[in-house]
C-alpha cells in the first residue's frame, strides 16, 4: 500500500518573531514607546533583578533590584536638577511593590533591620523605616530650620516616643500624636537652665513642675531662679501626726 506524505504545514513567521520579543535574561537597553528605557535583567517578559530605568518625561533614574516588573528590593531614585542638570538623589534604600519600605517589610528575617533615605527638594533629609511609602517605625528627620526629631513614627507624621532638638539645642522627649507633643513628656530649656516635666495636649503643656537645672552653666538663665515651695505649719499639727505615725510603728 502505498504511503502519502504530506508537506508539513510552514511555521507563521509571527511565531517566530513572537519567541524573539520575549525578553528574559540580560538585554541590552529597551526602548518604551513614550521614550521611556531600561537596561537591565528580565524575567518572563518582565523587568526582574538588576536594571536601570530611565524616564523621559522628567529624566528621572532608578538603578536597583526589580522583581516582575516593579521596583523590588534595594535601589536609588534621582531626579535632575532643573538648573544645573545635575542628578540629586531622591530616595536611597529598600522597595517594595513600586514604594518605599523598610528591610524587614522585604526579608523574612524579623530581625532585619534595614533603613531608607529620602533627600526633599528643600534640603530636608529623612533616614528611618518606611511602610507602603510612608515613614513608619523607627527613624529621624533633620529639618531646614537645623532642628532634628528622633524616634517613633507612625504615617508618615512623629508618633510614639520620640526627641526634637531644636537649633539652640533645647529639646523635648516624650510622646507623639499626630505630629505633635501628646501626653507625658519632659522639656529642656537648656539655654535658660529650666525643665518642665508635665503633660501635653496637641503640643500645648497642660499641667507639670518646672525646676531649675544646670541653671549655673546656662548661657542665658532668668534674671531670679525659681523659689522653692516650702509648707507652712505654724499649729505643729504636721509634726504631731508624725510623732503619732512613729509611735503607732514601734508598738
Amino acid at each position: 500500500m502505498p504511503v502519502v506524505k504530506y508537506p508539513r504545514a510552514a511555521e507563521p513567521l509571527w511565531h517566530e518573531w513572537d519567541r524573539k520579543a520575549q525578553k528574559h535574561g540580560l538585554r541590552h537597553t529597551v526602548y518604551a514607546v513614550n521614550g521611556d528605557r531600561y537596561t537591565g535583567e528580565w524575567l518572563d517578559n518582565l523587568k526582574h533583578g538588576k536594571g536601570i530605568q530611565i524616564w523621559k518625561h522628567n529624566g528621572a533614574i532608578y538603578s536597583g533590584d526589580w522583581k516582575f516588573g516593579k521596583r523590588d528590593g534595594y535601589g536609588s531614585y534621582s531626579i535632575p536638577d532643573p538648573v544645573t542638570k545635575e542628578y540629586l538623589k531622591v530616595y536611597t534604600g529598600w522597595w517594595r511593590n513600586n514604594k518605599e519600605c523598610s528591610n524587614s517589610e522585604v526579608t523574612t528575617s524579623a530581625a532585619a533591620q534595614g533603613y531608607g533615605t529620602m533627600f526633599y527638594p528643600s534640603g530636608e533629609r529623612y533616614e528611618g523605616e518606611w511602610s507602603s511609602g510612608q515613614r513608619s517605625g523607627w527613624g529621624r528627620m533633620c529639618y531646614g530650620d537645623g532642628s532634628t526629631y528622633e524616634g517613633q513614627w507612625l504615617a508618615d507624621r512623629p508618633g510614639g516616643q520620640g526627641m526634637l532638638c531644636l537649633p539652640n539645642n533645647n529639646r523635648y522627649e516624650g510622646s507623639w500624636k499626630d505630629g505633635k507633643k501628646h501626653g507625658p513628656g519632659r522639656f529642656f530649656f537648656l539655654d535658660k537652665g529650666q525643665l518642665l516635666e508635665g503633660i501635653w495636649v496637641t503640643d500645648v503643656p497642660k499641667c507639670g513642675i518646672i525646676i531649675d537645672f544646670s541653671r549655673d552653666t546656662a548661657p542665658a538663665p532668668t534674671q531670679y531662679p525659681i523659689p522653692k515651695i516650702e509648707l507652712a505649719d505654724p499649729d505643729g499639727v504636721l509634726a504631731e501626726a508624725q510623732v503619732m505615725f512613729d509611735d503607732s510603728q514601734n508598738e
